[in-house]
């Protein structure tokens, strides 16, 4: 029987398995399993050459029991609204299990922004925040970036919901340039939290990870931060990186400097001097020590779950593998870090940017990288208990210390 690839559905069999080992009651599991709040806007935008087009654009927010929804806006030709579900609800459980007070929100385009000049994303921007600012607010929603979305597109958007509102509200968005009042250490926030979570995953599994291996499969921000950060924190060596034109790799290692530099020149990893092609299907059934999946969803599935070689795999990308290949690694032996426990890096610090705006007081970078890794340190040591007393796999044990939380708040709002 094929797997069901749906983000949404598989979003919901997660939960169904962690409601069920919970004993949840009827009423808080199906409260649980769907988003509190849809919103679907068209919005029309003018071209630089004079035409008008329309594009389709979605907010969702899943859960905000435990404080108002926080999540990215990603800009995809693909975006789906079940995408969208998908990931608010990931958002949801991602802010519950490094315990910071958000609930869980993602908002979408469907676009393709590599077809638009600097012009037309900022109209687009702009024209986005216009179609659904109501339902935004520090106390209501803060985005933030994602797929295809930067920290200008971010600046655009504050700028837009400042304006409508008449007075200025920083903490109304996130991943924000700093002159603007992001937060240091926003850029690899991301890549950060899940080298910290790996460190800890090595120390916790008895793993000696120096001068071992690393694949990353997805060259694009996170990927590169994890492989600078791979190779500086937990002294891995990079032997393979892929983007969605294809991948390479080299047995003796590959200069990250050099790679992010070609990358950036060139826009694709192919063509590397010294590196042999390889596929990203390959890149996946290597033999190293960590594999950091950042690319988009439903990369590891049935079908190729039992080729996988790495011992740890850290999901910088949401959705990276799918409920039966989970079941298939955990047999395997290979240490799986969840998505939304090891990608919480970048909410993180976007909770910590809220904060400095709220206060109008900015931390240093060695502040931000120390809390950064007390949050991360902390959330993984809470699930990686639960993992053993409960001797289930990283996810559903991630998944039982969060919606437990969120489960909870629920109740004491009287709501179930």
């Amino acid at each position: 029987m094929k797997e069901e690839l749906n983000p949404f559905s598989i979003a919901q069999k997660q939960l169904d398995d962690a409601a069920e080992k919970l004993g949840l009651d009827e009423a808080t599991h199906e409260l649980l399993r769907w988003p509190m709040q849809e919103l679907k806007v068209t919005i029309p935008v003018k071209m630089d050459d004079g035409s008008t087009k329309i594009f389709h654009a979605f907010r969702i927010q899943y859960n905000t029991a435990r404080g108002p929804a926080k999540g990215g806006i990603r800009w995809h030709p693909d975006e789906t609204v079940d995408t969208v579900r998908a990931l608010a609800a990931w958002m949801t459980w991602k802010t519950s299990v490094v315990d910071i007070p958000l609930g869980g929100g993602k908002g979408g385009i469907i676009c393709n922004p590599k077809e638009l000049s600097e012009t037309e994303k900022e109209r687009l921007a702009r024209a986005y925040i216009r179609a659904i600012a109501r339902s935004l607010g520090v106390t209501k929603d803060v985005p933030a970036p994602d797929v295809y979305t930067t920290p200008q597109i971010m600046a655009w958007m504050m700028d837009e919901y400042e304006t409508i509102m008449g007075e200025k509200q920083p903490g109304v968005i996130t991943g924000k340039p700093i002159p603007l009042g992001g937060s240091q250490g926003r850029d690899d926030a991301t890549a950060r939290g899940g080298i910290y979570v790996t460190q800890e995953a090595a120390t916790a599994y008895g793993v000696d990870l120096k001068g071992q291996t690393m694949a990353i499969q997805g060259f694009g921000n996170a990927g590169q931060h994890a492989a600078r950060l791979g190779e500086e924190i937990l002294g891995l060596k990079l032997v393979a990186a892929s983007d969605s034109k294809g991948g390479i790799y080299s047995a003796d290692g590959i200069d990250v400097e050099a790679l992010i530099e070609h990358k950036l020149k060139n826009g694709r990893v192919n063509d590397l001097p010294k590196a042999e092609e390889i596929s990203n299907e390959q890149l996946l059934e290597l033999e190293v020590a960590v594999l950091f999946p950042s690319a988009l969803e439903n990369v590891i599935t049935e079908e190729n779950a039992d080729r996988l070689r790495c011992k740890m795999l850290c999901e910088l990308a949401n959705g990276p593998t799918t409920p039966e290949a989970d079941d298939i690694l955990f047999e395997k032996g290979i240490i799986v870090l969840p998505d939304f426990l090891a990608n919480a890096g970048g909410v993180t610090v976007s909770y910590l940017e809220q904060v400095q705006n709220a206060y109008n007081l900015y931390w240093e970078i060695e502040e931000i990288h120390w809390r950064l890794k007390e949050k991360m340190s902390r959330a993984f040591k809470g699930v990686y208990e639960m993992s053993q007393n409960n001797k289930v796999n990283m996810r559903q044990a991630a998944y039982l210390v969060s919606v437990a939380r969120v489960a909870e708040a629920c109740k004491l709002r009287g709501w179930v």
